[in-house]
């Protein structure tokens, strides 16, 4: 069974038993965690799309891990004005495990 979840304002297609990363959430490691903006399910004998939710359907996932992505370098430059300025970015992340798609 698949299916498309929103969470931190992305959307991202999950699978049963699949791992995924997604926007820091705040829950600690262990943890089982409930899904309920779901936009599509489809399976060998469903297809369902909301407008924009499908109503009474969640996907259960387990919290393996958070962490941080690679480092963004973000570099402003303005030309014959001597300015120069260079930073760098690192988004949180937590991977969690789809444990079960319901509908």
């Amino acid at each position: 069974m698949r299916a498309i979840v929103e969470t931190g304002g992305m959307q991202f297609p999950v699978e049963e038993k699949s791992v995924i990363r997604v926007p820091k959430l705040e829950s600690e490691v262990g943890q089982k965690i409930d899904f309920e903006k779901v936009l599509l399910v489809s399976g060998a004998d469903k297809f369902a799309v909301g407008k924009p939710y499908i109503d009474g359907a969640k996907v259960s996932a387990e919290v393996l891990a958070h962490g941080k992505a690679d480092k963004v370098t973000v570099f402003k430059f303005k030309r014959r004005r001597k300015y120069r300025k260079t930073t760098g970015h690192r988004q949180g992340f937590t991977e969690v495990k789809v444990l079960a798609i319901s509908a």
